[in-house]
């Protein structure tokens, strides 16, 4: 075992020994610091040849029709070597970049690893981007591989730019003139690979696109050290301890799947275990996680509800560790896992720039509408973004450490927008937390979403949590709508739950609802149902352009009346609260 597998592996011991506390990790723990890393190499490899690891299974997939994919950890150690030294054949060359266009399938796990270990940049990509955002991608990243099945590459028949389609499948798509490889040529190269140098810990090694909720997406870069060491705290965060079973419901080409479908579960020695559908039954998956064995889970709230209502009981062996992010986690759904499975369903909050940076940890009680705690490894404070000063309530910012992991290298080909995100010192989050007297962090919103109404500032998020909570809301975003008198208000565009009508009294219920939950001065004065909200291709909702809707019907704040569809607080007789005395 070489001193850098060694240091690793004394820091992911330190954290996931189960008796040590969080405040005996955090005040412990330190990021190694390393000159030369490489994750596939010094550590996956390290697992790989050790006698109690090769042989238990690091990836397992299953189909709809219950037929299964497993791969041993020495299978993937031994595949990814062939597809390294493959690629070097083709010529690939240390920091060439390869978007990964895959779907959940053996070969993207080997891709990944195969990359790392030829110091090739990886750029995940979702299956479902359409012809012009891979054109942008391409472009930007300067991409000269793809991997990509047949089915997806026909999106590439009108992309310009010079590069090579690597197909995984034997499939004939209309590519025009482009060069194109098959994968599967890779398993007849030699599965011994020797590296042609050191890998240095600072090298770039992955390029992330953001969803671009408000703007262009950026290229949010990471390094053999700010992910693969980085991710110890997701380590920690998510549960997952040596062999334990991982069900992420996440797709590949976003950071949430490289969090729980990659390096946790190989950080830890765990498996990865994939349930491919088509389209996701709550029910059956609550089964298969029982037949599988699934000890830890991981899975935004909408998904838990959903499984609420098909009935937890159905997984009869149920996960010893929960997690959820992305969407509040409300009273309901922690008292229903609770009662069903005697666990609590832990809240965790990163970024594509970061690891888990929050969190609620094993063994301490979760709580609607708390975040948690600061994981080990970050030190973190609120500012406020106006006036800059320190406080319990502002935009989260990590402090950066030198030699420190986690956090990004950098807005790839745009400096300004990192000078910005890394001022004083500092790594500015962008989002708006809360803390409580007992030190706990409570999201707020993005500090670009966070609005006035009558000189208060308030939360979409916090009031789309109480909303969420009605039975008839499936979906809930909350804007501000320009107002002649206070500025501007809070409007709820509301998605019907399938059984509930989009009418004046199902409005008027969720408004009085929210009414009964919420301060006076935070509660909901505007209502519109809506069939669906825009979206980006990772699921985000897309508020400014319901924000820039709303600034088209009221101009300036005019007092115009109710558009179609919409209801208001004054449609309602008694619906406002009554003042005092």
């Amino acid at each position: 075992m070489t001193s850098v597998t060694e240091q690793y592996r004394a820091a992911r011991d330190f954290l996931l020994a189960p008796e040590r506390t969080y405040a005996e990790a955090y005040e412990g723990f330190d990021w190694p610091r390393f000159e030369h890393f490489n994750f596939a190499l010094d550590w996956f490899d390290h697992l790989a040849k050790d006698p109690e690891v090769s042989q238990r299974n690091a990836l397992v997939i299953r189909e709809e029709d219950d037929s299964r994919t497993e791969r041993t950890y020495g299978d993937l150690s031994r595949a990814s070597n062939q597809v390294a030294n493959w690629l070097r054949e083709q010529g690939a060359q240390r920091g060439d970049r390869v978007m990964l266009m895959l779907d959940n399938r053996v070969e993207l796990w080997e891709a990944i690893l195969g990359c790392m270990k030829l110091g090739l940049v990886v750029c995940p990509t979702t299956t479902m981007l359409g012809r012009y955002e891979v054109q942008d991608r391409i472009d930007r990243a300067e991409i000269p591989w793809v991997v990509v099945a047949s089915e997806h590459a026909g999106t590439f028949a009108e992309v310009t730019g010079d590069y090579t389609l690597i197909l995984v499948d034997d499939g004939t798509p209309e590519v025009g003139e482009r060069t194109v490889l098959r994968f599967a040529h890779a398993y007849e190269a030699a599965d011994e690979f020797t590296p042609d140098q050191p890998t240095k810990a600072d090298e770039l090694f992955l390029i992330y696109f953001t969803s671009g909720t408000t703007s262009l997406p950026k290229m949010v870069g990471h390094t053999h050290t700010t992910y693969p060491v980085g991710h110890l705290s997701s380590t920690y965060m998510t549960g997952c301890r040596e062999g334990d079973i991982f069900l992420n419901i996440s797709a590949p080409g976003w950071v949430a799947w490289a969090y729980s479908c990659f390096f946790s579960e190989f950080i830890s020695g765990g498996t990865v275990f994939i349930y491919n559908y088509r389209r996701f039954d709550a029910a059956k998956t609550l089964q298969v996680m029982a037949e599988e064995g699934v000890t830890v889970f991981q899975a935004p709230a909408t998904v838990y509800r959903m499984m609420i209502r098909a009935g937890l009981e159905l997984n009869t062996n149920p996960p010893r560790s929960a997690v959820s992010g992305g969407e509040p986690l409300d009273t309901f759904i922690l008292k229903s896992v609770r009662e069903a499975w005697g666990i609590d369903v832990r809240d965790i909050f990163g970024q594509t720039e970061s690891t888990v940076i929050l969190g609620t940890p094993l063994g301490i009680e979760s709580q609607p509408g708390i975040t948690g705690r600061p994981v080990p490894g970050y030190e973190v404070k609120l500012v406020d973004p106006a006036t800059g000063e320190e406080g319990d309530l502002g935009e989260l910012c990590v402090k950066l450490k030198e030699g420190g992991a986690g956090i990004t290298s950098g807005y790839v080909g745009d400096p300004d927008k990192t000078a910005e995100a890394f001022r004083d010192g500092y790594y500015h989050v962008g989002d708006i937390f809360s803390r409580n007297e007992e030190g706990l962090y409570s999201y707020v919103g993005r500090a670009d979403e966070v609005f006035k109404s009558s000189d208060y500032r308030l939360s979409p998020f916090e009031l789309e949590t109480v909303l969420i909570e009605h039975p008839a809301v499936l979906e809930v975003a909350v804007v501000p709508s320009p107002d002649p008198i206070r500025l501007t208000v809070p409007k709820a565009y509301v998605v019907v739950a399938p059984d509930h009508e989009a009418s004046a009294e199902t409005a008027e219920s969720i408004l009085r609802f929210g009414n009964e939950r919420l301060a006076p001065y935070k509660r909901i004065r505007r209502l519109e149902f809506s069939e669906g909200f825009p979206k980006t291709v990772s699921g985000k909702i897309r508020r400014v352009e319901l924000r820039n809707r709303e600034s088209e019907l009221r101009p300036a704040g005019q007092d115009v009346p109710s558009v179609h569809g919409e209801f208001t607080e004054d449609d309602f007789p008694g619906l406002r609260p009554q003042k005092k005395g």
